[in-house]
Order: C-alpha cells, then structure tokens, then sequence
C-alpha cells in the first residue's frame, strides 16, 4: 500500500516537472533611475534608504512591468550608485536615490506552454 503511494506520489512529480521546463523566455536588460525618497534625511540615513533592498526589488519590479504585459524581474545585476541632492532651505539634510540600476527582467515566450492547440 505504501509503495504505491510513495510511487505515484513520485511519478506525478516527475511529470509535473517535464512540463514546468517546456517554458522558453525572452529576456530584457533594462538600466534606469530610482525616484528621490520622500522626505530629507541625514545624508548617512539618506543613502541607506535608497539602497534598502527593499527599495531596489520595489523599483524593480516597476522598471519590469513597465516594459508591458507578463515582464517580470529576473535578477537585480547592478544597484547603481548612490547620488544625493541638498534639500532646498534645510542644511545638512538630503534626499538619495540610485542611478543606473540594472535590472534583467524575463517573459514567457509567446506560443511554448501550449497556448497553441496541438503544440506545446
């Protein structure tokens, strides 16, 4: 009895996993810019903000979804550097964000999960 569970538990498995690799993608590397944060810090304070991983994933899925229906984000290659700007009449106090972030972001291509009928 349970070696029959065990073994169709098993061959279930096998074949759910032949068929998640059938998906072909399109990747996209796309560079862009993260916004300033909302309110002034200290520049120390400031530059972590806007290096916070959650900032950059949060940017990133934006920059991927911006390019159009079912983009979505690979992997973050590169978070930038860190560029400041002085906010306006209050010293010592700064607003962060990174440039050049580098993002790969991937798609299903159109027609390989059986989206066709008779292919896939």
């Amino acid at each position: 009895m349970k070696t029959t569970v065990v073994t169709t538990v098993f061959l279930s498995a096998c074949l759910f996993a032949i068929q998640g690799n059938a998906a072909e993608y399109i990747f996209r590397d796309l560079m862009a810019n993260t916004l300033p944060s909302a309110k002034c810090e200290i520049e120390n304070q400031a530059m972590e903000t806007a290096k916070k991983s959650y900032t950059l994933d949060r940017y990133s899925k934006k920059f991927c979804q911006s390019q159009g229906y079912g983009w979505h984000v690979n992997e973050i290659k590169d978070t930038g550097k860190t560029t400041c700007t002085a906010c306006g009449d209050k010293s010592g106090l700064q607003k962060c964000h990174q440039e050049d972030v580098v993002v790969s972001c991937q798609r299903i291509k159109p027609g390989t999960v059986g989206m066709l009928p008779g292919k896939g």
